[in-house]
């Protein structure tokens, strides 16, 4: 008979309440098993590599070292432990430092029981886990590296030139002088690194931005 795989989980945390928390609810959880609870990254650091544990809820904002550097240093000697951050706050610079440190997901601290253990099972499983909320800011975070930052008149010109309208059928439709379009226009050519009207209709339709 087959023995069920049980995954190691580890959790540092520095408030006492939320770690026993944790800790009561990987205990209880069917496939579980906790091997190790830390109240500081510095302990972490020492400790957790002898634990080898499958995964590890790590609070990002940790007094000392923060949860980010912590997971940057054990990520280089764990490098098949799964590092799931907990946090509170929703903020690009961590996301982003945490996930080029080495996290694997990411879930704000009110995630309930269920969706935490979901997230352990969900990057045991070789894949990632990225809340809803955090998941958009990635997105937007990534949105100004792929495409440029138009502005929303610069859109609306850049639709009607993609349409084939001419600079005077976009000032009327537009409720704007020809001169203000040409303005809109010479802008959307230097975001684009273009310069002529077929360059920006191919860039536009090529990077969706219309």
């Amino acid at each position: 008979m087959d023995i069920p795989d049980v995954i190691t989980v580890a959790i540092v945390e520095d408030d006492r309440m939320a770690r026993d928390a944790l800790a009561a609810m990987i205990e209880a959880t069917e496939g579980f098993r906790l091997c190790g609870a830390f109240g500081s990254a510095e302990d972490a650091t020492l400790r957790l590599p002898d634990q080898d544990p499958d995964a590890v809820l790590m609070d990002i904002h940790l007094p000392g070292m923060s949860g980010i550097e912590c997971v940057r240093r054990l990520k280089e000697r764990m490098k098949g432990t799964d590092f799931i951050m907990l946090t509170v706050i929703d903020d690009e610079e961590s996301v982003f430092r945490s996930l080029s440190a080495g996290a694997t997901g990411y879930l704000h601290k009110h995630s309930t029981p269920q969706q935490v253990a979901d997230a352990i099972r969900e990057v045991h499983a070789g894949g990632s886990v990225i809340s809803p909320g955090i998941a958009r800011l990635v997105v937007r975070s990534f949105r100004p590296q792929s495409a440029p930052r138009l502005s929303e008149r610069e859109n609306e010109v850049l639709a009607r030139l993609c349409e084939g309208e001419n600079y005077r059928s976009i000032a009327d439709m537009l409720f704007i002088s020809a001169n203000t379009v040409k303005a809109h226009i010479k802008s959307i050519y230097a975001k684009l690194h273009v310069s002529t009207r077929a360059e920006a209709v191919r860039t536009a339709t090529r990077d969706r931005l219309v």
